[in-house]
């Protein structure tokens, strides 16, 4: 398996490897543009469900911030009295039959991480399929949902969507610019251009709304009704655990804490077992939300975990504000 570390050098800087596979970047970036193009002019079919679809996205591989974005649209939503849905293509899940309903307590290893943790964050109904589409018209169908947030939707064209949100990463933008295999692109930049909102997390460039996160108290995995301030770990050695697409910003943020942290890195959406976290000692044991989610039957007392929430600006609530509006009047179109 390729390590992130590799990955990190070959597209977030300037190496001649990714000069050697720049033709096959330009192949997978012309395929990605055929395929949208044939979505838009009628040749692949399109789906529609009767609510409005909102749809959180990327342009790069690796993680950028969605899920937190996707809760606090949801948390958004039923403050303006929507019910929300959640559709998510369950990455990381082993069950092969779908459309699937996910729970607060389903599995993750059946089900994918990230929608088992927006089932416990939003207790909204939550389904999962590679055709998105499948998973958007079960919730239509069996839930009184009258508006659906779609995780990581943002290449799926086959699902007609209402609000286009791409996320980007602030400080790594889009790495040297090139398509897959080359680079993190999954599509051109240019794909920006067609999108409602552009949200940066840590920096924000002109016409970006910027996101920032807010770290809350770490919460035990044995137990989620314990509590322990962070700063309560400042100047402990403690056992950083990460299996997730960027896990340098998790251990850049445990260190600006003044955590002195042993890392563990994982591949994103790692299955774990008990033994990758046998560590030979009685350190603190510290990891985010999504792999807590996949570790809480073989948690020791001194595992935590630590949520993080979005905070978003006044200008980007307005502006999403705006975009409901015009969905509810029937004045945005596609």
């Amino acid at each position: 398996m390729v390590s992130s570390e590799f990955l990190d050098t070959l597209w977030y800087g300037d190496q001649p490897l990714a000069r050697v596979l720049a033709p096959l970047g330009w192949v997978y970036g012309g395929v990605a543009w055929l395929r949208r193009t044939a979505y838009r002019a009628g040749i692949l079919p399109v789906r529609r469900v009767d609510v409005p679809v909102i749809v959180v996205g990327n342009l790069t591989v690796g993680g950028t911030g969605k899920t937190p974005l996707v809760i606090w649209i949801v948390e958004f939503l039923k403050g303006q009295g929507y019910r929300p849905g959640i559709v998510s293509r369950g990455y990381g899940g082993t069950v092969t039959k779908f459309p699937q309903q996910v729970r607060p307590d389903s599995n993750p290893d059946l089900v994918g991480d990230e929608p088992v943790l927006l089932a416990q964050r939003t207790g909204c109904p939550v389904a999962t399929s590679p055709r998105r589409w499948q998973a958007a018209r079960e919730l239509v169908k069996h839930t009184a949902c009258d508006v659906l947030v779609c995780d990581d939707g943002l290449q799926h064209y086959a699902l007609h969507r209402d609000i286009d949100i791409a996320v980007i990463d602030g400080d790594r933008r889009f790495g040297n610019g090139r398509c897959l295999p080359a680079g993190p692109l999954r599509e051109d930049v240019s794909r920006l251009a067609g999108v409602d909102m552009i949200v940066a997390n840590a920096k924000a460039g002109r016409s970006e709304f910027l996101m920032e996160y807010e770290s809350l108290a770490l919460r035990s995995l044995r137990d989620d009704t314990r509590r322990a301030d962070i700063d309560d770990f400042r100047g402990r050695e403690v056992h950083a655990v990460a299996g997730i697409g960027n896990p340098g910003r998790f251990f850049s943020l445990l260190r600006s804490r003044e955590l002195h942290v042993l890392k563990h890195e994982f591949p994103d959406h790692h299955r774990f077992r008990r033994e990758d976290l046998e560590f030979g000692d009685d350190l603190p044991v510290v990891m985010t939300e999504k792999d807590a989610v996949k570790c809480r039957a073989f948690a020791g007392e001194d595992f935590w975990y630590l949520p993080i929430e979005a905070r978003m600006s006044p200008a980007f609530q307005h502006r999403f504000a705006v975009l409901l509006k015009e969905i509810s009047n029937g004045q945005k179109t596609a």
